[in-house]
Formats: structure tokens, sequence, C-alpha cells
């Protein structure tokens, strides 16, 4: 997961902080010069990081702290502070042009930092707002970035804008803005072409779409993974394109996060969203203070909430039908199913204990990871997959033949059916038990 070296480091800072009752000022500048090194481990630029502490410990020396209640929690809580204002302090929206006047987006980035995905991400995220977006393929350079988007587009249920490979990018722009305005999209996203480094060709291509057409955002999509060199991708393209904002790709994998904490304190742009997986719904709201809570292992109760809210997309129908079997202890293998897709949708059971608050203080997000085995989850699953419509419907019809066949369609051994069987059986169990405790007003009754 993103920050967990530099999480893990602040833990053991903030470990130390709080277990003194009175606190020096050499115990703050020992724990500043702390944070100053996880930081620079973190490949924060250097400069954010002296600034950064300079101000952090500044605060910590104050009467206040030194004397307070609980002077290690107002260490940490001036910590937070500080680094969500690093990161921004407010929310960055995308800007939409008024009535229905059509907004064009420019996206740009260099080859392999996932432009083309995040161009998906985000067409979809705006078609959830009400809008009508428009994709429109302008990497001619790479015939698989056509095809990419389009496939991408199909999936999100957003249109897609082509005219091959052999036209110019800036014509393709321009037709783009007459196509949106004769269907109805109030939206048209550029995905341009990306290069394996910064030249003059792909300035000067994205210089002329901004004269040839009316460019409302130009957005640049930069690979979190990259560290500090993506801050220096933001600072050449606004000083030779101009940007209005910067989207972090490739956030949940093993990111040090000095991108997210450096770029708006080196370039003084926004940034608006992050990408948080390889799904096309991965891409999340940049929120500074939700982001300083998840380096700092406070979680983000928020986000989660949020995820749940857009995840969970049973009707209300569905969701009492389902209510009412578990209180009758009906609880098949379409049940379970149903419960493994809600989870995904929130981003798996790592992702879940990743943002609950208190998990993340003094615990190692990979001992999060190891306490949940997903691949275990996955096998589970494929049992589940393997079995008949009636065998799902009727657990009770579980016979040696028909476990081995499961076994082998799901491509796991009769001892691994067997187990998740008994698991699942045991569940039964507990759900009619608790149904016994129950009374008949539907109130818990003690069993004695």
């Amino acid at each position: 997961m993103a920050f967990e070296s530099l999480t893990d480091k602040l833990q053991n800072v903030f470990k130390n902080l709080r277990s003194k009752g009175r606190l020096t000022e050499e115990d703050v500048h020992t724990a500043c010069k702390d944070v100053k090194m996880a930081l620079l481990e973190a490949d924060v630029n250097f400069r954010v990081v002296k600034q950064f502490v300079k101000k952090v410990e500044e605060r910590a020396v104050g009467a206040d702290v030194m004397n307070g209640l609980n002077p290690g929690q107002m260490v940490i809580k001036i910590v937070n502070e500080e680094m969500t204002s690093l990161m921004g302090s407010e929310t960055t929206e995308v800007k939409f042009q008024p009535g229905k006047a059509i907004t064009v987006i420019m996206m740009c980035g260099l080859q392999g930092a996932g432009k083309t995905t995040t161009t998906a991400k985000m067409a979809g995220k705006f078609l959830t707002k009400g809008k009508k977006p428009l994709l429109v393929a302008c990497d001619v350079y790479r015939p698989a970035a056509i095809k990419q988007l389009e496939v991408n587009g199909e999936k999100v249920g957003v249109d897609v804008f082509s005219m091959g490979s052999d036209v110019n990018p800036v014509d393709i722009a321009k037709a783009a803005i007459d196509h949106a305005a004769k269907n109805g999209h109030n939206v048209v996203i550029l995905d341009t072409a990306g290069r394996l480094h910064i030249d003059e060709d792909m300035m000067a291509e994205l210089q002329n779409i901004k004269e040839a057409v009316d460019v409302h955002q130009t957005l640049l999509v930069v690979d979190a993974m990259t560290g500090q060199d993506a801050v220096n991708v933001a600072a050449d393209f606004k000083e030779k394109v101009g940007l209005d904002g910067v989207i972090l790709s490739k956030m949940d994998g093993d990111t040090r996060g000095g991108a997210a904490l450096s770029v708006k304190a080196v370039t003084e742009l926004p940034i608006l969203y992050v990408g948080m997986g390889e799904k096309l719904e991965d891409l999340e709201q940049f929120y500074p203070d939700r982001m300083a809570n998840r380096i700092l292992g406070m979680g983000d109760v928020l986000t989660l909430i949020e995820k749940a809210q857009n995840a969970i997309d049973i009707d209300a129908d569905k969701e009492r039908e389902m209510a009412n079997r578990m209180k009758k202890g009906k609880f098949d293998y379409n049940d379970y199913l149903e419960s493994m897709k809600q989870m995904r949708n929130l981003g798996g059971i790592s992702s879940i204990l990743g943002m609950m608050p208190g998990l993340g203080m003094g615990i190692k997000t990979s001992d999060l990871e190891g306490a949940v085995d997903e691949k275990q989850l996955a096998r589970t699953e494929a049992i589940v997959l393997s079995m008949t419509k009636a065998e799902r419907e009727n657990p009770k019809l579980m016979n040696p033949s028909r476990k081995h066949r499961i076994a082998k369609g799901a491509g796991v051994d009769i001892s691994d059916v067997n187990r998740f069987i008994k698991q699942f059986e045991q569940s039964q169990k507990m759900m009619k038990q608790m149904k016994g405790m129950m009374g008949k007003k539907g109130r818990f009754r003690m069993p004695f």
C-alpha cells in the first residue's frame, strides 16, 4: 500500500512521544529530526522537508504544547495540520463550464504513467455526476492507445471519438468538438500522446492543440511510484504547456509518497484525483486532510463511507430479502457470492482495514495484508462458482462426488473444498443460534 514505509517510520516517532509525560525542547528536536529523515527517505523534496520540519518545530516548542496535558498528541496534531497544509488544505474540483457549454479537458503525461486508463476512469466519474463526456483518441503514435481507450470507454459506458492513426491530433481535437456539439456531449476529454521522456515535439503538439481549440483544463497524470521525478515532470509541463492540476496514478503500489507530499508545494498545482487500483472505478477525489490521516496511520473513515455508498448497488427489495433470510437463519452460497462482490467493490478486506482508525496506529500495513489472505478468498470464490445453481441454493446437496467435481472445476485440492464447506456450515449454525436468541419482536434475549 501507499506510504507504508513512511507511515511505519512516523508511527515509531509518535510512539516515543506518547510515552513521555512531559516534552523537553530536546525531545521535540529529536522527533523532528526523525520526521525529517523519514520524509527524505520517502523521496519528498529536500526544500519542502526543510520548511515543513521548521514549521512543526517552531509550533511544537510553544508553551502550550510543552506543558499540555498530552504533549505527544499535540505534536502529532501539529504534524497532521502541517502535512494537510503541505498538500493543499482544500479539495480542488474540475471546473466545468456553466450551462450547456462544452468543457474541454486535455490530458497529458509521460508514457507508462497510466494516462489513458486514468482518462477513462475520470470520464466514468463524470458520468455518475450527470455529465455526458466524450473521450477523444489523440494519441496517434501508439495504435494500442486508441484501442485501449475504446475498450475502456465501452466498459465505463462513455462514447469514444476516434479518427485513426493517420490524422493530425490537432484536426482530431477540432473534429471532436464539433461531434460533441452535434451529439449533446458537455465534456470533451482529449487523451493526448505520451512519450518516454519530455521532448520539444511533444510540447509543441500540446501547445498546438491548445491554440486550435479552447482547452479549459489541462491535467497532468504522473506516476506516484516515480517519487521526486514525478514532481520534476510536473514542473516541466507547467512551464512549457501550462497546467491546471495533477492526477497521481498508482498510489496503491509500493510508492514512497514523495510525489503526493511535494507536488503542491513545488509546483503550486493542486492534486485533483489519485488512482488507487487497476479497476476503472478506482479513482478517488484527493482530500489533503484525509491523505494526511492515512499517512499518519489515523485511518480514513469518510472515504470508506463514500466508497460504500457508491459501491453497494443492491436495490431496496433485494436488501430486504437478504435481511429476512438472515433473520430466518438461511444463508446459501449465493449470499456468500453477493457478500464477496460487495467486499471487492470496497477494495478488498485489506483496503477496508487500512482505512479504519486505530488499526493503522502502530500496525504495519504489511501485517494487515498478511492477516487477510486475499488469494484464499479468491480460491473460495472459485469453489462456489464451480457449483451448480441447485448446489448453491441448497448446501445440503453436497456429497463426495459433487465435492470432487467442484474441486476439479475450481482447480483446488479436495481438502480446500471440505475446509470451506465446514466453515460455511459453522456460519449457518451460528446464524441459527442468533435467530434463537431473538424474541418474537426481534429483540435479543439471553440463552438461559
